[in-house]
């Protein structure tokens, strides 16, 4: 099964942002000890996106900007690309150079490039740009890290703790069974089972699990059957935080596991039947961001308000949307 470039785009760069300090510590370590995590960070969407745009390059990676503050006390800002074409691009080292240069010349900020390559050849590995004229020579050189290497480390992989790990595991799983499916959903069982194994909580088990299932793809039938066996094994294992396949963000069930929370609010007649229909539907839809809103919507008294809420997120796909209701 052909797993087209945009698919890779969303999933990362939702996975990027929940887990950006996983993500620093798992496949860039000694930047991560630099950067002082206590103080938090902001990530710099706007800024990075008149770069962009200046550039006329086009939004082609799962790229982002973050100001961080380092262990020293100064400020740094770090631009994050992960490379999701799955093949070489010739220009890639290049582009590298012209957002930094670019963002350092807009907002005058020394800007660390750092690189995930999610593509499928070994030996492509871009890790400097540089160009001379007359004994004038420019060069940039920046971290990379590449997703196929880890394949040689899968043991290594099944032992971390870092949900990156997992993040890895699934990439890779992927790229092996492109034209394999019984052998992808062996391994999108085992990487579901092991995300309940590991004790992650709910969020987290979702969050992870969008992620796997947005890029382990499978024909209906075989879909149909992974989620059977999911179920069993909720049962069997009695799992305290899901109870269901539909309580988890699964892009292809977004709508049915939407329509079952609401027929499930209805049918038992109660505000908390409706309130649960609400949270699956935020968390279908917008993960941890969503979720945010609860505190806000617990405190709504009318169930009329809850439903025409509870219909607004059925319907949307931009959390704005939502947040403005609440206003």
């Amino acid at each position: 099964m052909k797993i087209k470039s945009d698919d890779y785009d969303s999933p990362w760069k939702e996975i990027l942002e929940e887990y950006l300090e996983d993500f620093m510590k798992f496949f860039f370590p000694l930047a991560a000890r630099k950067l002082d995590w206590e103080k938090g960070y902001t990530f710099l969407d706007k800024e990075l996106q008149q770069v962009v745009r200046d550039a006329e390059l086009g939004k082609r990676f799962a790229d982002k900007l973050v100001q961080f503050w380092r262990t020293n006390g100064d400020e740094a800002w770090v631009l994050i690309h992960i490379e999701i074409q799955g093949q070489m691009e010739s220009g890639f080292a290049k582009r590298m150079y012209i957002y930094n240069y670019r963002i350092f010349d807009r907002y005058n900020r020394p800007v660390a490039s750092l690189a995930v390559l999610a593509d499928d050849r070994p030996n492509w590995k871009p890790d400097s740009y540089s160009y001379e004229l007359l004994d004038c020579e420019v060069v940039i050189k920046f971290p990379i890290v590449k997703l196929l290497d880890y394949a040689e480390r899968f043991e290594e992989l099944k032992e971390s703790e870092n949900p990156f790990a997992v993040v890895v595991m699934a990439h890779i799983k992927t790229k092996e069974t492109l034209h394999d499916d019984e052998g992808r959903k062996r391994w999108k069982l085992y990487l579901a089972r092991r995300l309940y194994e590991r004790g992650y909580n709910r969020i987290d088990l979702i969050n992870l699990f969008r992620f796997i299932d947005w890029l382990m793809k499978l024909p209906q039938d075989m879909e149909e059957g992974f989620w059977e066996e999911i179920r069993q094994y909720e049962e069997e294992k009695n799992m305290p935080y899901v109870t269901s396949v539909e309580r988890i963000g699964i892009k292809k069930g977004i709508q049915q596991g939407i329509q079952q929370g609401i027929q499930q609010g209805i049918q038992q007649g109660r505000r908390e039947g409706i309130l649960e229909a609400i949270e699956l539907g935020l968390t279908i839809k917008f993960s941890t961001k969503g979720l945010r809103l609860l505190p806000v919507i617990r405190g709504i008294k009318e169930n009329d308000r809850l439903e025409m809420l509870k219909e607004a997120i059925k319907a949307s796909d931009d959390l704005k949307e939502i947040e403005d209701l609440l206003q």
